[in-house]
């Protein structure tokens, strides 16, 4: 039988929080876990900007969608209000925004597919997976 591992945060990078809404996929089921209580999701109001802007952006999806969209997550997530600016995504300092949230949130997992963050491997002791390395580990 799969044991699910208690007491996890993560920080899931936009890209994530993307897939979740438009696929059914892993990062739709990391969504899951954190609406069952099996996870903690952290959130800073940095991302969740960026989230409202690539849906209208490049999704050009409503109004109305991105806002209720943006109400299911602020649902099962809590929010974090980064305290330290970080430099450490070089390629693209637009990620650092990221690591700023899972360092104050103190998490366990930055869950991304961006190659930028994945590259790094891992930050301050917090490991940074693509969805389905992170479901591997959870459901294992």
């Amino acid at each position: 039988m799969k044991q699910e591992k208690e007491g996890v945060k993560v920080v899931l990078d936009t890209n994530v929080f993307i897939s979740s809404i438009f696929w059914r996929g892993n990062p739709h089921k990391i969504v899951e876990l954190a609406i069952d209580n099996k996870i903690e999701i952290c959130i800073s109001s940095e991302i969740l900007v960026e989230l409202e802007k690539v849906l209208k952006r490049d999704f050009e999806e409503s109004s109305e969608f991105v806002e209720r969209q943006i109400a299911l997550i602020l649902e099962y997530v809590k929010i974090v209000k980064p305290v330290n600016k970080v430099d450490i995504v070089k390629a693209d300092p637009d990620d650092n925004k990221i690591i700023e949230c899972a360092l104050t949130a103190k998490v366990d997992y930055v869950i991304s597919g961006d190659q930028h963050l994945l590259n790094l491997k891992e930050v301050f002791g917090i490991k940074i997976l693509k969805p389905k390395e992170f479901l591997d580990i959870m459901l294992s």
